[in-house]
């Protein structure tokens, strides 16, 4: 740990196990580091080395948090602790932080900006007015309205949960009666959810950190297996990095610093999804987030580039808080790609995988995973298709898609 202080003290919520890199990082840019989090996490591999004090929070049946009692809880805690900023570590966390922000005054992203960044309603609704291309979509608030953009709009359509993550919850259908049906099935959660309108086509993903609405760092990735279909059809989650050259690593670099500029994104990291048309060729927006891309991305990212997201992201959090600049670290230009599956075995035989290039492996019971690193793209595409068929026929395995979304 750091030695030097900042006089900084952070407070970092995350109701999943994430963020464990930003913690340490913190702590060692010299910072008091609180940490807000759920009690059945309470056991979790958390850097408390790096945690200067933790507090828990229960869950109720749904996995949500009493936010009126967080706030009183937060209030006591700063009658004797000057807190100087506010960071959600994961998706489900954003509102959260916004929240506090706004209650507490604090500096940073409130509850309107936040919106952009969690309620993919209010993604399309702002990304639309910004004149950034997105799938013709509805609420589903009113009767009439979803009637006509039935009518008008050619199917198949999907209906997605305004706040969850990935492709969790999501459903897709053809057929009038039946898009009625699903709608019908919600029942008082409704409003709750969204339609738009299905376009197939490659999806892509941009991590990314900003400061002072720009962005300083920005990795544009390509995923083998869209989300959907490996929650969805089963199958193994990979992705691969594209050169910074590439023709449409430019148009996905020009696209997401769109969609900072339209949603207010001030300083934070950042992962957006795109899909490439297969009908037209042109990109359109799907989501972002303010913060780290899950499912190991970050490694696949620094395994490209040198650059750990979760710790410059502390590094930005830290200069805008003392008044200072940033400075991003030298990058290094080598590609990467990403294989991650549930596995039939709690710890897999993962001597098949044997190629030097190889960069991290996944030590997680019942999954298999690895970062592929290398000098050369085609190398890494060969591995990545060459490994993803062997996952997929001697390892894979597959988990029910839950009906009800949950956190």
């Amino acid at each position: 740990m750091s030695t030097s202080s900042t006089g900084l003290t952070f407070l970092c919520l995350s109701s999943y196990f994430k963020g464990g890199p930003f913690l340490k990082a913190c702590k060692e840019l010299g910072n008091r580091v609180f940490f807000l989090t759920s009690k059945k996490l309470k056991d979790e591999p958390w850097p408390y080395d790096y945690i200067d004090d933790t507090f828990y929070m229960d869950e109720d049946e749904d996995g949500n948090w009493n936010l009126n009692e967080m706030l009183l809880g937060i209030s006591w805690l700063m009658r004797h602790n000057k807190v100087d900023r506010i960071v959600a570590l994961d998706d489900f966390d954003v509102e959260k932080a916004a929240l506090i922000r706004e209650e507490f005054r604090f500096p940073g992203m409130g509850q309107t900006t936040a919106r952009y960044f969690r309620d993919k309603l209010a993604m399309r609704f702002k990304a639309d007015e910004a004149g950034i291309n997105v799938p013709p979509f509805t609420s589903l608030f009113n009767d009439e309205e979803m009637n006509k953009y039935l009518d008008t709009v050619e199917g198949p359509w999907l209906i997605k949960p305004r706040g969850e993550a990935s492709a969790t919850g999501i459903k897709k259908t053809s057929d009038k009666a039946e898009f009625w049906e699903m709608v019908h099935r919600l029942e008082n959660r409704r409003h709750m959810f969204l339609a738009e309108q299905f376009r197939p086509g490659d999806v892509y993903h941009v991590d990314a950190l900003s400061e002072n609405g720009k962005l300083i760092f920005c990795k544009s990735s390509k995923y083998v297996n869209t989300p959907m279909e490996v929650a969805h059809g089963g199958g193994v989650f990979r992705s691969m990095t594209l050169p910074d050259s590439h023709t449409e690593a430019k148009a996905l670099k020009k696209a997401t610093d769109a969609v900072m500029k339209a949603f207010g994104m001030n300083f934070s990291a950042s992962h957006t999804e795109f899909i490439k048309s297969r009908e037209t060729g042109e990109f359109v927006f799907l989501e972002t987030s303010s913060r780290v891309g899950g499912a190991h991305l970050c490694e696949m990212v620094e395994a490209a580039t040198g650059i750990n997201l979760w710790t410059e992201w502390a590094a930005v959090e830290t200069a805008k808080a003392l008044g200072g600049s940033y400075k991003l670290p030298k990058l290094h230009k080598k590609h990467a790609g990403i294989i991650v599956s549930l596995a039939r075995e709690e710890w897999p035989d993962m001597s098949p995988f044997d190629a030097p290039e190889i960069w991290w492996r996944m030590e997680k019971s019942y999954h298999v995973g690895m970062i592929i690193q290398s000098d050369d793209s085609d190398r890494v595409s060969d591995l990545i298709n060459e490994y993803g068929e062997i996952v997929m026929k001697d390892y894979n395995a597959v988990a029910p898609v839950p009906d009800k979304p949950t956190h």
